[in-house]
């Protein structure tokens, strides 16, 4: 009745639904590895903004330091007077509602302990009537401020972020304290503090930008459910298949037996 699973176009369906079933396995582990990632990562950013603050010269202690990831979020504080003259801003980078494109503003701090110098972004400002041309961009506080803000690690080329060169002056497309120091020769803390709150508190500033979302786990654990499902689908879609083809076959066969034979007159 099923010999006709040895037929060449069984077998290569076989081997197909063989071959599929360690690949969607994979798929799904795959997602189930991401949905973990995500947790962790949101697990990372709620303890590393209740942490109480520290100084951010205490974690971030040497010009070229690598933040590392179980740093990144945490919150800092810093003691010092802006640097305008080396201030700059960074390209192509979103509000808080993520509709409106603009810069990030970047002003180094000169630590008061005198332990160097720290980039600050400032926060978000709207692009003006020209690309090329530097954005209106609200003064930084002069005299002795402080700082509270999150730690962040300095930002590399790569997937959305292009670093081009030919840029209008002091205009960059990277967060970075290894290329800053290399243009300006400043001794320059490892990575940069995204501003919270300033004391005394300034009239006018940038947008600060918000919080980091720590609460989305995404769709990545529903993806895996659903690749393991289509992983019992495929046995059970052979099977189904298999048994449609076995009926076709008895009904053919029988409709076949049942023609009635002709007799030569």
């Amino acid at each position: 009745m099923y010999r006709f699973l040895l037929s060449r176009r069984w077998l290569i369906t076989l081997l197909i639904a063989l071959l599929l079933i360690p690949a969607t396995v994979r798929l799904g582990f795959w997602q189930l590895h991401r949905h973990e990632a995500r947790v962790d990562r949101n697990e990372l950013i709620a303890r590393s903004l209740t942490d109480q603050p520290v100084p951010f010269d205490t974690l971030s202690a040497a010009p070229g330091f690598a933040v590392p990831k179980d740093l990144t979020w945490r919150t800092v504080t810093a003691t010092g007077q802006y640097d305008p003259a080396h201030e700059f801003v960074v390209r192509k980078r979103t509000d808080s509602s993520g509709d409106k494109i603009g810069y990030f503003v970047i002003t180094p701090l000169v630590l008061a302990d005198g332990a160097g110098t720290v980039l600050v972004n400032r926060g978000w400002v709207a692009s003006g009537n020209s690309a090329v041309e530097y954005p209106a961009v609200p003064a930084a506080p002069a005299g002795q401020v402080a700082l509270t803000g999150r730690l962040r690690a300095d930002e590399a080329a790569g997937g959305s972020i292009k670093d081009r060169a030919g840029l209008p002056d002091r205009q960059f497309n990277l967060i970075s304290s290894t290329q800053q120091a290399k243009d300006t020769g400043a001794a320059l803390l490892g990575g940069y503090l995204e501003l919270t709150a300033t004391l005394p508190a300034p009239a006018d500033q940038p947008e600060l930008l918000p919080e980091p979302n720590h609460s989305d786990i995404g769709p990545h654990m529903a993806y895996a459910i659903q690749w393991w499902l289509f992983t019992a689908l495929i046995p059970v879609g052979f099977v189904v298949m298999a048994r449609r083809e076995a009926k076709d076959r008895r009904k053919e066969a029988a409709g076949t037996d049942g023609l009635p034979v002709a007799v030569p007159a």
